[in-house]
């Protein structure tokens, strides 16, 4: 049996309205000068990116603004971002932008301290050492890429989506700036909000520490639930039972969008350390196959896993309701779960995240391929409370679609 856990995190990590105004001084501490921008045409359009290089003085700094970042950004995207840095290696990657930005800036760093190509670095601990200094800049409550060791790409070839995961991809500074959030789309709000829930969730329910196969060490992808995480889980969903919704439907409302970003950064802490499990195994092929955004694919599968993983996770689940809000008097414990699982269904109903795979376009034909590909992703799988067979995630998908 474990007797022990590690926490990982950005080296630091700024929070709150207008910290993105400490950007130049960050800068200027470390020497670094040339900056390799990643961000999207979306962002620049709505004032976004300028918000955040007009805090630069002229002159002082040199920019490089690779602009092409795209919702669940592709390999061949990637392959660009990673040609255009090499030309004039920067001192580092600023990434502005949602998780998809943030995870194409993490890549583009691999491949350009590296070398090779993005794929070479598919998996866990692949990346041999660190990397071009990152500084992300979030834009969406969700992901929690910007403290995370993860990056997700999307092999378009395969239909499927695949990550590059390395303790050296955690960002050098992290700002979480709530300001920059306010112009975010209703959808975007809904599907990124849902995606940090599923993270929080997915952390808290996870295997213990203790019971992880202590033949993979102290060097794993994931450490498995342990005290720290639960913290941070807890209170992430706490925030965003709180405040999610009011983000979708108000979203000029501060209060609503800084709790969101705060939780979407502490739900990122959680699953970065303890897991993600399931829902994320099923996830990378049908978002691939599918091309939904991440945070919609997981917010539909959420709460199918949930129930899937309710036998070995009632007192988790339970504290799960707890946190969001619901009532449990005169409730069991596993009465009490159930209504949990059934108020995330009503929240995922009332911000409009799709509810079953066919409003996604999949078809029942498509589902053994799904469960065959989410199988063979072991470090998830193996992170999950309750050991699955191929033909549990088959039953999991048949009672999604």
């Amino acid at each position: 049996m474990r007797t022990t856990w590690n926490f990982h995190s950005a080296g630091q990590l700024l929070f709150g309205f207008d910290a993105v105004d400490q950007l130049p001084p960050l800068l200027r501490r470390r020497n670094w000068q040339s900056l390799f921008v990643v961000t999207d045409r979306r962002l620049i359009d709505a004032g976004v990116v300028d918000r955040v290089l007009s805090t630069l003085p002229k002159g002082e700094f040199r920019l490089d603004l690779f602009e092409d970042g795209e919702a669940e950004p592709s390999l061949s995207v990637a392959e660009q971002a990673v040609s255009r840095a090499r030309a004039q290696p920067p001192d580092l990657i600023l990434a502005i932008g949602g998780g998809s930005n943030i995870d194409l800036a993490k890549v583009t760093a691999v491949a350009v301290t590296h070398g090779g190509h993005p794929r070479d670095y598919f998996g866990w601990d692949r990346v041999p050492g660190p990397v071009l200094p990152l500084v992300c800049i979030p834009t969406t409550a969700g992901t929690g890429s910007e403290v995370s060791h993860a990056a997700v790409v999307t092999d378009a070839a395969n239909q499927i989506k695949v990550s590059t995961l390395s303790q050296y991809l955690r960002p050098a500074i992290a700002i979480v700036d709530p300001g920059l959030t306010m112009t975010c789309p209703r959808s975007v709000t809904a599907d990124s909000g849902i995606d940090a829930l599923t993270h929080a969730i997915e952390a808290y329910t996870a295997i213990d520490y203790r019971q992880l196969d202590p033949a993979l060490g102290d060097f794993k992808a994931y450490e498995g639930k342990f005290p720290l995480a639960d913290c941070l889980a807890e209170r992430a969903i706490e925030l965003i039972g709180r405040h999610l919704e009011c983000a979708v439907n108000e979203p000029g409302n501060r209060a609503a969008r800084e709790g969101m970003a705060l939780a979407a950064t502490l739900a990122g802490l959680a699953f970065s350390n303890a897991a993600v499990a399931l829902v994320h195994a099923l996830e990378y092929p049908l978002g691939g196959s599918l091309h939904c955004s991440h945070g919609a694919g997981n917010g539909l599968l959420l709460p199918y896993v949930m129930r899937f993983n309710l036998p070995q996770c009632a007192p988790e689940m339970a504290q799960i309701a707890r946190r969001l809000g619901v009532a449990g008097d005169g409730q069991s414990e596993l009465e009490l779960a159930e209504s949990g699982i059934a108020a995330i269904e009503q929240l995922r109903a009332r911000i409009g995240i799709p509810t079953r795979i066919r409003d996604l376009g999949g078809t029942r034909d498509q589902l053994p391929g799904f469960a065959a590909k989410a199988f063979a992703i072991g470090r998830l799988r193996q992170v999950n409370r309750r050991a699955t067979t191929e033909s549990d995630l088959l039953e999991i998908l048949h009672s999604a679609w």
